[in-house]
């Protein structure tokens, strides 16, 4: 990817993925694709309890966003912005849930700074997140706030900011993934994707 937006939607998309490698920078990422199924790994809560991410997304569909971090504003004004729009989601029987790589301590300070309804997982020595295919090595100014936000466990990896909606199985049906941490998926297009897979459903 190339300094280009991409927004995938529906199947067929050709560009190879390699999960579980730490790209040499945000544009040369290969995540996984519409349609194959998302690994399974442990996750930490706020109150550092430890859930599968299985588990997690067993009962209902989930929008699943991927943020660099609780130090990030972009990440912030965005997981505000999908909060705004929480009670819709829920509505279309959708559940939120965010990850990042900072420690469990620091998900409690995000989550009490933007009031968040939905839950916040810690995946901090980044496994999970390799999995998905959008890690990259972060520049070296970022090592040691990176290292200390993630309680040591981050050892100079950045995610790209990715949208992931997937089913009850960890399959993927829709992905928005962007190079480009400061544009985000708007919380009307996560709507309108969302409102378009129930209509779909119900037909």
């Amino acid at each position: 990817m190339k300094h280009v937006m991409l927004i995938l939607f529906g199947m067929g998309l050709g560009f190879f993925s390699a999960t579980a490698q730490i790209a040499e920078k945000a544009e040369d990422i290969s995540p996984l694709l519409i349609g194959e199924t998302v690994p399974d790994a442990e996750l930490k809560a706020p109150d550092a309890t430890s859930h599968k991410f299985s588990a997690i997304i067993a009962e209902k569909p989930t929008v699943l966003l991927v943020y660099r971090g609780g130090w990030c504003p972009f990440c912030n004004a965005h997981l505000s912005e999908i909060q705004g729009v929480q009670s819709e989601v829920d509505k279309l029987g959708y559940q939120i849930v965010a990850i990042s790589p900072d420690s469990p301590e620091n998900l409690q300070v995000t989550d009490e700074k933007d009031k968040l309804d939905y839950s916040l997982y810690s995946d901090a020595g980044g496994k999970f997140i390799q999995s998905l295919g959008i890690v990259f090595k972060a520049p070296e100014k970022y090592s040691g706030m990176l290292n200390e936000k993630s309680g040591g466990l981050n050892t100079g990896f950045l995610p790209v900011p990715s949208v992931f909606i997937v089913d009850t199985s960890g399959k993927i049906m829709f992905e928005y993934i962007n190079p480009d941490y400061k544009t985000r998926l708007s919380a009307g297009l996560l709507l309108a994707v969302l409102k378009n897979f129930k209509e779909i459903n119900n037909k």
